[in-house]
């Protein structure tokens, strides 16, 4: 006699006679709907997916973008950081961070700054890394955590290698308010990125994510897109105009590593 050790087949989603009652199981059945890292979901779309009441869903989300699993912005929800790290999707995020992690040691030593190092993730960036000894306490940002990219230096340095269809269905809802210093419409956001494209790659921003905060910024990038950036973090009176060139050094450093051979052809202006 033969023994089957083939577990029998498990209905998946429940039927329609009722929604799971175990919250783990809820959570699971939303997560699911969620099958690659491009889809973008509204609330009634996922309530009706799922076949949870919409109040409960709404709920759920909420935990799940808390926790990281999921992310939140003007286009729906989307898979977050942490899903993406644990399914094995974080497209070479962790090659990115074991390269730039001794540049920005190195960026973190020579000035004393805060270091940040980020990714774009829809119309945010997300950070990967963050170096600062004691000052970092002092910049309100964490990694794993996310910020609007047209409000960033790290953001920006990245937007302004990316074509301009791509950039008019990423903000055609507009652009949210950080602060008063926060660039608010489409058109003064493209004219920020050409004058990025005009320096060479560098991003400066002055209290628009954060009062009281300055930031310059480069993009890693290869011939056909920005894959990541790398920051530095001062206070508005500091002279972040002159490690400018120390934070574009950096990135070309890291994407020489990254893309031998695939580099893209421009060069440092001046601010």
């Amino acid at each position: 006699m033969s023994v089957s050790l083939t577990a029998p087949p498990v209905a998946w989603p429940p039927a329609p006679s009722g929604p799971p009652p175990a919250m783990a199981a809820r959570m699971t059945l939303i997560m699911e709907v969620f099958d690659s890292r491009s889809v973008r979901l509204l609330l009634d779309e996922i309530a009706s997916r799922t076949r949870l009441p919409r109040s409960t869903t709404h709920r759920i989300l909420d935990q799940l973008v808390q926790l990281g699993w999921l992310e939140h912005t003007p286009d729906g929800y989307g898979m977050g950081w942490r899903s993406l790290q644990f399914g094995g999707l974080d497209n070479g995020n962790s090659r990115i961070r074991a390269e730039a992690a001794p540049l920005l040691h190195s960026l973190q030593i020579r000035t004393g700054m805060v270091v940040h190092l980020a990714v774009l993730n829809g119309t945010n960036i997300h950070y990967l890394d963050k170096a600062g000894g004691r000052s970092a306490t002092s910049v309100p940002s964490r990694v794993g955590g996310n910020a609007p990219a047209h409000a960033t230096a790290l953001g920006k340095s990245m937007l302004a290698w990316i074509n301009p269809e791509q950039l008019d269905e990423m903000f055609r809802h507009g652009l949210s308010a950080n602060t008063p210093r926060t660039i608010r419409d489409v058109p003064a956001l493209y004219a920020e990125l050409n004058r990025i494209r005009q320096r060479g790659g560098l991003a400066y921003e002055s209290g628009e994510s954060y009062e009281g905060i300055s930031c310059v910024a480069a993009a890693i990038r290869n011939r056909r897109e920005p894959v990541a950036s790398i920051s530095l973090v001062g206070t508005a009176g500091d002279p972040i105009e002159r490690v400018a060139p120390l934070v574009l050094d950096a990135a070309r450093r890291v994407s020489a590593a990254l893309f031998p051979g695939d580099l893209p052809q421009d060069r440092y202006t001046g601010s």
